[in-house]
C-alpha cells in the first residue's frame, strides 16, 4: 500500500530537491552513501541509548534518501544496474542498524531478552524476505506477490512508534510500550511476508516445470512426427510386407 501511494507522492514532493542536488553536481550513488551513513548513525548513536525520539528525528531526515537518489537517477537518464544493486545492498544495512539498534537497546539498559530476540528476529526475517524475491527472480520466476509486510511498512512501523515511545522521556506516560508492540507486529507480519514469499515461488517453481515437461513432450512427438513423415516409403512398403 505504502509503495503504492506514499512513495508517488513523495516521489513529486521531492523532485525539486532532486534537481537541486544535479544543478551542484551531486551524483545518486553518493546521496545513497550520505543517506545510508545517516541512518546507520542516528540508529546505532541513539537507539542502544534509548534515545528513540532524536534517533527517530536523524534516521527520518536520512531515510528519504531512497527516494532521492532514484528520482536523480531517473531525471539523468542514468538508471543503471549498478545503481540499483548498490541502493539494494545499502537498504539491507540500513535495516540492519535499525533492529540491530532496537537490539542492543533490550540487551542493555532496556533489560528485556524476549525484546531483544523479537528485535533480532525482524532484522534477520527482514533480510531474508527481501533474498526470496531477489532470488526467486533470479533464477527466472516473477515471484508475483509483494506480501503482507514490506520494507516500506517494516520501517513505517517501527519509526514511528520508537519516535512516539521516545516521548516517554519528555513526561508522556505509558506511551514507551509502543515500539514493544509494533516490533511484535513486524515480526509476525515478516514471518507471514515470508511464507506467503515461498509459497508463491513453490507454486511459480511447480508450473515453470510442468510447462517446460509439456514443452518437451510437445517437441518430442513434433520430432517423431517429422521422422515419420520423412521416412523412405520403400522401406515402409518393405516392413508391411515382411509382417
Amino acid at each position: 500500500m505504502l509503495n503504492k501511494y506514499a512513495r508517488a507522492f513523495f516521489t513529486r514532493v521531492l523532485t525539486p530537491f532532486a534537481a537541486f542536488l544535479i544543478r551542484r553536481g551531486v551524483s545518486p550513488d553518493t546521496v545513497t552513501l550520505i543517506g545510508t551513513a545517516g541512518v546507520v548513525a542516528g540508529a546505532l548513536v541513539f537507539y542502544p541509548r534509548g534515545e528513540f525520539f532524536w534517533g527517530t528525528v536523524v534516521i527520518t531526515l536520512f531515510v528519504f534518501s531512497d527516494l532521492v537518489d532514484g528520482n536523480m537517477a531517473r531525471q539523468l537518464g542514468r538508471s543503471s544496474r549498478w545503481g540499483a544493486f548498490l541502493d539494494s545492498t545499502l537498504d539491507r544495512v540500513a535495516d540492519g542498524a535499525i533492529f540491530g539498534g532496537f537490539a542492543l537497546w533490550y540487551a542493555g539498559h532496556g533489560d528485556d531478552n524476549v525484546l531483544c530476540a523479537v528485535s533480532i528476529f525482524c532484522l534477520a526475517s527482514g533480510q531474508v524476505v527481501s533474498y526470496t524475491k531477489a532470488r526467486g527472480e533470479s533464477i527466472g520466476l516473477p515471484v508475483a506477490v509483494n506480501g503482507l509486510v514490506e520494507r516500506a511498512e517494516r520501517l513505517v512501523v517501527s519509526l514511528v512508534a520508537a519516535g512516539l515511545a521516545g516521548l516517554h522521556a519528555f513526561g508522556v506516560p505509558g506511551i514507551q510500550y509502543l515500539l514493544p508492540v509494533a516490533l511484535w507486529i513486524v515480526a509476525v507480519g515478516s514471518l507471514v511476508t515470508l511464507i506467503q514469499r515461498v509459497v508463491t515461488v513453490r507454486r511459480e517453481s511447480a508450473e515453470a516445470e510442468a510447462a517446460a515437461a509439456t514443452e518437451t513432450t510437445q517437441v518430442t512427438v513434433t520430432d517423431t512426427a517429422e521422422t515419420t513423415q520423412g521416412a523412405d516409403p520403400t522401406q515402409t512398403r518393405g516392413s508391411e510386407a515382411a509382417k
